[in-house]
């Protein structure tokens, strides 16, 4: 298993070494935001180029100091406490993300998961996502959650698959917010022991 291509995928805290590599993606296409897509890989150049060091210390808040997060609808909600790993192998790969609410594993409606990832499409298929998530879980218990609750797309079986080598279970169909399109849903839970 060592000379899998997954073996090699590591997670990493977001820094200059890693930051072109990063830029690069973003440039060819890539979004840290699957629900907003090209609109927040430009702001996040934007940033970057404004104040790179600003940029990557925003990458780990957890005291939710950064501003307000942008919804895919244009609305804005108050931050949560997060941070987020790149996925690395010698180049970058792909982002995951993690945040809570200080105190209990309870989400705000306007959050629909504790965990979000995203594969660079020139490296999906790899196993990396799976292998993301069951790294960033020690993290959450760290952080004292009992469950990490991860959503998907009904039709993003790629996604469902990634949840389900991970221990998740499915808890709901739901319809999402009407911030995120109000389309249908699928909430799974992955109780951390």
């Amino acid at each position: 298993m060592l000379d899998s291509p997954t073996a090699n995928m590591q997670l990493v805290q977001p820094d200059r070494p890693h930051l072109t590599s990063y830029v690069g993606a973003l440039a060819r296409g890539w979004s840290p935001d699957n629900a907003r897509g090209a609109a927040a890989a430009t702001e996040e150049l934007e940033r970057i180029k404004l104040d790179p060091a600003a940029f990557l210390a925003s990458m780990d808040d957890r005291e939710a100091k950064g501003p307000p997060l942008k919804l895919p609808d244009g609305s804005t909600v108050n931050r949560l406490p997060g941070f987020h790993r790149w996925m690395w192998d010698g180049e970058f790969a792909g982002s995951i993300g993690l945040r809570w609410r200080s105190g209990t594993s309870e989400l705000p409606d306007y959050c629909l998961g504790h965990v979000g990832y995203g594969v660079v499409p020139w490296k999906q298929g790899r196993g990396y996502a799976k292998r993301a998530l069951s790294l960033i879980l020690p993290l959450a218990k760290h952080e004292g959650l009992a469950f990490v609750q991860v959503t998907t797309d009904v039709d993003n079986v790629a996604s469902q698959r990634v949840i389900l080598a991970n221990g998740g279970v499915l808890v709901e169909r739901f319809k999402k917010p009407l911030a995120f399109g109000g389309t249908p849903g699928l909430r799974y839970r992955i109780y951390l022991d």
